[in-house]
């Protein structure tokens, strides 16, 4: 079981309110954080929203626990793949920005199409892609 995150929130008072979210692995990070700008920032450097909080997942469960963070506090939600749309739909003023750039994982899964193939997932933001690798492979002439 993992230990609930925390973060100070400022709502519009002069005094933080400390965030938990149970559940939550990755980082959060509020306006009073020394990352938040660099945090906030996307590919279209006109965008200048101000999220309440980032949450920078590093796992499923850390998108779940971020959604439903989200849903009991009624925060808007944007939701930060690599951060370049140029809408800069990546971030939200006064939100939640669940940021997913961090979700690198990368495995292969056992064959399912027959020998040689493989599916490889990398990233939360990538695709899923399948190559048909031969093993081992042919000798060059």
């Amino acid at each position: 079981m993992t230990t609930p995150t925390t973060a100070e929130l400022d709502r519009g008072s002069k005094k933080p309110t400390i965030v938990e979210a149970d559940g939550f692995r990755g980082r959060l990070i509020s306006a009073d954080h020394a990352d938040y700008d660099m945090a906030r920032a996307v590919w279209n450097g006109a965008i200048d929203r101000r999220p309440r909080l980032i949450a920078r997942c590093i796992g499923t469960a850390d998108v779940v626990a971020a959604v439903r963070f989200a849903r009991d506090h009624d925060l808007a939600i944007a939701i930060r793949g690599g951060g370049h749309n140029v809408a800069g739909t990546a971030v939200c003023d006064d939100g939640i920005v669940i940021d997913l750039s961090a979700m690198r994982p990368c495995g292969s899964i056992p064959p399912t199409a027959g020998p040689g193939c493989r599916v490889v997932r990398c990233g939360a933001t990538s695709t899923t892609r399948r190559r048909r690798t031969v093993w081992p492979p042919p000798a060059e002439s």
